[in-house]
């Protein structure tokens, strides 16, 4: 039904639309920063994804290739060594997963699942321990499923 495969350069402008879609499922994407949104996820994506700073993977439908109906990305980002969870050292990067979307028609058809998996197994051949992610209410589940824990991690929300 459908196939997972690592995006490319040319899988942006997809990426960055899935992106602001993300964030309008979730009601937290004001209708006029949509087009600024996907503009600026694009330009990062065309500087990062060429560094090796953001992966991303891409599912595509089977019946029509090229079709792509879901995503996730992740950034690597670099971290001070530290001691992790299991008292051993980790020395980093932390890797952040991010915009993890399907299309409203290819829901619950385990699309999010497969492309988290292609996901962690990477990072896993990369030796990269450290993963976090921010889940909304509907990922919840599939996170939990695959290992993930609430943590004590806290956000300064306004400096103002």
């Amino acid at each position: 039904m459908f196939a997972i495969r690592q995006a490319a350069v040319s899988d942006i402008a997809i990426l960055a639309r899935h992106r602001t879609s993300m964030f309008a499922d979730m009601g937290t994407l004001p209708a006029d920063l949509d087009e600024p949104l996907q503009r600026a996820t694009a330009a990062y994506l065309c500087d990062a994804m060429p560094r090796g700073e953001y992966l991303a993977w891409v599912a595509e439908d089977r019946a029509a290739p090229g079709s792509i109906v879901g995503g996730v990305g992740v950034q690597l980002r670099p971290m001070l060594p530290r001691v992790g969870d299991d008292g051993g050292l980790e020395p980093g990067p932390e890797a952040i997963v991010v915009n993890v979307y399907v299309e409203r028609a290819w829901r619950r058809r385990g699309i999010a699942e497969a492309l988290m998996r292609a996901l962690l197994d990477d990072l896993a051949s990369r030796g990269i321990r450290r993963i976090v992610l921010h889940a909304s209410a509907e990922g919840r589940q599939l996170y939990e499923r695959l290992g993930f824990a609430q943590t004590n991690e806290m956000r300064l929300i306004d400096r103002r």
